[in-house]
């Protein structure tokens, strides 16, 4: 059965230590498994504070994040490494097993042009040697596949997976995204079974970024999708709180901690 997490970002638009412990306080509070903490500055990440605060929660965290643009792997390969290295010593003491996020590339570096054999060949290499690293650490490692307007890098599901297979690690898999899919991919159901042996993370988010159900996401397509790749991995919902969805006032909104909860049962009642 898949366990349910959440995005930081539902709680507060950024992490600091005080509001990452509330953050984490906030996901045990409305019935979630886990939180997903996006670690963008590992240098200063409170890892023994935020362990504490998990331990009392009696929740897990997972983490993502995005390459730093000066750490764009396919250009800066060493320094990518120190980033994800730091980043996976935080995760350490903390007790996260599982990276997700943009993994390979910065969120945000573009070229004009689609990545080159070079590029690709630099971070085969490197994400190869990542995934090593990660492995004496017990760590799993999910490349997110985002849409082309973030990144040039990888932004089919399929064309993902053929990357992952050159690399061929056990411990390197692919994070999925409905809002990112919903612009790429065509459809839902089919692009997540034709990736079934490498799908192991999961975000659920509309179409912008607001309440799942209230946006252009064909939802009964999506879990088709996911029973179709017998897909049992964390399933996490993924809402920018005061960014998407209107409010009556016609100001942003993410819905309060009550639609929070509602969600996690919503998500819950569409698996069962």
């Amino acid at each position: 059965m898949p366990k349910y997490g959440v995005h930081s970002f539902l709680w507060h638009g950024q992490w600091t230590t005080e509001l990452g412990n509330d953050a984490i306080r906030q996901s045990a509070e409305h019935g979630f498994d886990f939180i997903e903490i996006t670690m963008l500055r590992p240098q200063i990440f409170e890892a023994e504070s935020h362990r504490k605060a998990l331990k009392e929660a009696g929740i897990e965290a997972v983490f993502s994040l995005t390459l730093p643009k000066d750490a764009h792997m396919p250009h800066e390969p060493e320094r990518a490494k120190q980033f994800l290295s730091l980043s996976m010593d935080k995760m350490e003491i903390v007790g996260s097993t599982l990276l997700a996020g943009c993994i390979g590339y910065s969120l945000g570096t573009l070229t004009g042009k689609p990545p080159q054999p070079e590029e690709l060949q630099v971070v085969i290499d490197t994400l190869g040697e990542v995934a090593l690293d990660a492995k004496r650490r017990g760590i799993t490692l999910a490349l997110e596949v985002c849409n082309r307007y973030e990144t040039y890098m990888f932004n089919s599901l399929t064309d993902t997976r053929d990357v992952l297979k050159k690399i061929g690690s056990d411990n390197l898999f692919i994070h999925a995204d409905s809002y990112h899919m919903n612009i790429e991919e065509e459809g839902f159901r089919k692009p997540l079974a034709d990736i079934a042996d490498v799908l192991a993370y999961m975000h659920m988010s509309e179409s912008h970024r607001g309440l799942v159900g209230s946006g252009t996401i064909i939802w009964d397509d999506v879990f088709a999708g996911l029973v179709d790749a017998k897909y049992t991995g964390p399933l996490v919902l993924r809402i920018i709180c005061g960014h998407q969805s209107r409010s009556g006032s016609g100001h942003l909104s993410c819905g309060g901690p009550l639609t929070a909860h509602l969600q996690c049962l919503l998500v819950r009642v569409w698996l069962s």
